[in-house]
């Protein structure tokens, strides 16, 4: 039996196409709008028809985006040094913030000047009571003054400077005292 090609027309059974029609005719059956979109190059003719039409007093807005910025492109000529981070020094013992504050030169200097008899400013007197206050409570806290039954003194009253100096050297005894025993 000889071969026969296939057609792409249907014969007398297929199926019928509709009518050729015009696009215009055949949008307006469909119910759709004759032209959609903007026409091409309307991104640029709108501006020149809205300054033809004298409608000067809305802005044009350029639809092209991004930034208007200016980049500069040259490197910047001096250099910032980088940012330093220091290391975290490990928490001292009482036992080494004592010796710290102990080996003060300002705290030496004025106790030095206590038992020459002058007469401290009174930031100095100030800072030196807040110091030995520290030093007492770092010596309490290591156990290296006796627990004495004597009441303390009110902080509002201040000391004067022999006794100042008395607690301080019964302190740096009592620490070396400390020092030796380990």
């Amino acid at each position: 039996m000889a071969r026969s090609k296939k057609t792409r027309k249907g014969g007398e059974n297929g199926a019928k196409f509709a009518p050729r029609v015009k696009k215009v005719d055949r949008n307006a059956v469909d119910g759709k709008k004759s032209e959609t979109g903007r026409k091409s190059g309307s991104r640029h003719n709108e501006t020149l028809l809205k300054q033809a039409s004298g409608n000067t007093s809305v802005k044009s807005k350029d639809v092209r985006h991004g930034s208007k910025k200016p980049v500069v492109l040259t490197l910047p000529t001096t250099v910032t040094a980088p940012l330093v981070i220091k290391p975290k020094q490990p928490k001292l013992t009482d036992e080494q913030k004592l010796l710290k504050l102990e080996d003060d030169p300002r705290l030496n200097q004025l106790l030095d000047q206590l038992e020459e008899g002058r007469d401290l400013s009174d930031t100095d007197q100030k800072w030196l009571n807040v110091q030995l206050d520290k030093i007492e409570q770092l010596m309490l806290s290591l156990g290296l003054t006796e627990g004495d039954d004597t009441p303390t003194q009110s902080p509002k009253k201040q000391l004067s400077d022999d006794e100042l100096l008395n607690r301080f050297e019964s302190g740096a005894d009592l620490l070396k005292d400390y020092q030796q025993k380990d």
